[in-house]
């Protein structure tokens, strides 16, 4: 069986209130724009997720809610997770190890988004921004487990990565 993992660093966040705190801050325009494109991509390369764990800082927040838009109206469980504020890598795979969904889109914040990326990965796709893992990055992953317990560093095949750059969106 194979499971799979769509891992998306949350959107571009306003930083026009200096008095709001990080975990209070919402995305601005480009954000917006970007959140509704990723999610649209997924929803049209066949990428629906059937849960989602997510950080539940504002822009996390409303970077899924933008994206959930682009899969028209699908049943898809979401878990609101605290521990994926600011996560680290090996936080980030421990909440990975919960999950129950077969497609399961976990959105969460960098540093620690980007290095599981880059952990998770059998072999990185050759896009100059994955390592960076950019706002609203987005990698699509196939691990060939029965149960998400099984994950594993270097166990994700890459299927795609995405940024909305290269859905013209700047």
């Amino acid at each position: 069986m194979t499971r799979t993992l769509i891992l998306t660093r949350h959107a571009k966040s306003d930083w026009d209130d200096p008095m709001l705190e990080d975990h209070e801050r919402p995305l601005n325009g480009r954000g917006k724009r970007s959140a509704d494109a990723i999610g649209k991509w997924l929803n049209e390369n066949g990428f629906r997720p059937d849960e989602v764990l997510c950080s539940t800082a504002v822009r996390t927040r409303e970077t899924w809610e933008r994206m959930a838009v682009g899969f028209d109206g699908a049943e898809i469980a979401v878990r609101w997770e605290a521990l994926l504020y600011h996560a680290g890598p090996q936080e980030i795979l421990d909440r990975l190890r919960t999950a129950e969904g077969e497609t399961v889109l976990l959105l969460g914040h960098n540093p620690g988004i980007g290095i599981a990326a880059a952990n998770l990965a059998l072999e990185p796709p050759k896009h100059l921004r994955f390592m960076d893992y950019p706002t609203t990055a987005t990698t699509v992953y196939r691990f060939d487990i029965d149960d998400w317990a099984e994950a594993d560093w270097r166990g994700g095949r890459v299927e795609a990565f995405v940024v909305p750059r290269d859905l013209g969106v700047d």
